[in-house]
């Protein structure tokens, strides 16, 4: 088997984590444009750059 090739259930278990990274990395960016703390904004922020890092590293791998 090659180095990038998935299986099926690997396919369908990256599809289901890149969905969950995408909605938690929407949620977090929303919470840091509403929350008027601006140290929990920021944190919200950066939350949201590590689930976007996330997605993208699971992206790579389809």
């Amino acid at each position: 088997m090659a180095k990038n090739m998935l299986t099926t259930k690997e396919m369908t278990l990256v599809s289901d984590l890149l969905m969950y990274e995408e909605s938690a990395c929407k949620k977090a960016r929303l919470y840091s444009k509403t929350l008027l703390d601006k140290s929990v904004a920021e944190d919200f922020s950066k939350i949201a750059a590590e689930h976007e890092k996330r997605f993208n590293a699971l992206l790579n791998l389809l």
